[in-house]
């Protein structure tokens, strides 16, 4: 949202110029530094940021910024990954991409070590780190750290739903719930517990069906505080003991202790206590 408001709350100790972005402060920096860290690779030219080199490389492959520029009116991609096919308007770009699949990590995190494919991922993981989220909803104010996840969210208040099936043409906001909603026709189960073999849809799932193994009961009933035991087909009878359950109660009006295993109808059902599974 910054871009539209104008705030740019990072300024330049040096010569006072502001950004929005801290990341985008710390690049400005390396020009008063004279800190250079990427070199040409043709003629050991060194560069204050990766966007300086690849412009720099052009006056070694030829080509010129215009026609390149061009390709994203043109549609033009002729830098294609041997590996995937997906194809890239620039030869740098494919570079980038092509360290996703040799797995090479150049850059690391200051705080947690974690290793990145490239700056500008390095970047994004950072946020994490600052609790820095510059994205904010207009609708509902919601933040977020990047402007991907910004746009994805967006479609929830326009009721945009670009993914459809192409078997049964339902609509989803989010290419990841499109992939999730497919193994309902596939019937591909491609998460597996190590325990039983029992196979699931979705990770989230294999997540919750391990609590049955590990006996973990994290959530509570707000009634009636303790442990009990919750089995096949309901809840087993319990005298002198309260309820924990492997899953959560989803807000439910009614304590668990009450309902049988026939009432398939009430909201609580939903916590997932086996009730007819």
């Amino acid at each position: 949202m910054r871009c539209h408001t104008g705030e740019k709350p990072f300024s330049c100790s040096e010569c006072g110029k502001s950004f929005t972005q801290n990341g985008s402060l710390k690049k400005h920096m390396r020009f008063h530094t004279g800190e250079k860290r990427f070199s040409c690779s043709v003629c050991n030219k060194s560069c204050p940021d990766r966007a300086y080199l690849e412009r720099h490389m052009l006056t070694h492959t030829g080509e010129k910024p215009l026609k390149i520029h061009m390709r994203c009116h043109t549609g033009e991609k002729p830098f294609s990954c041997s590996e995937c096919g997906k194809s890239f308007t620039q030869n740098g770009s494919l570079k980038k991409h092509m360290r996703f699949h040799t797995g090479e990590k150049r850059f690391s995190c200051s705080v947690c070590n974690k290793s990145c494919p490239d700056r500008a991922y390095l970047e994004r993981h950072m946020l994490t780190h600052t609790g820095e989220k510059p994205f904010s909803c207009s609708e509902c104010g919601k933040s977020f750290t990047e402007n991907g996840s910004l746009k994805t969210h967006m479609r929830s208040h326009a009721g945009e739903k670009p993914f459809s099936c192409s078997v049964c043409n339902k609509s989803f906001s989010v290419n990841g719930y499109l992939k999730r909603h497919m193994v309902t026709h596939t019937r591909e189960k491609p998460f597996s517990c190590s325990e039983c073999g029992k196979s699931f849809t979705v990770n989230a799932s294999l997540k919750k069906h391990m609590r049955c193994h590990t006996g973990e009961k994290p959530f509570s009933c707000s009634e009636c505080e303790g442990v009990a035991p919750v089995g096949r087909g309901g809840v087993s009878p319990s005298k002198s003991t309260a309820l924990s359950f492997p899953f959560p109660l989803h807000n439910a009006p009614l304590c668990p202790r009450s309902i049988g295993p026939n009432d398939r109808n009430q909201r609580v059902v939903r916590i997932g206590l086996y009730i007819g599974k």
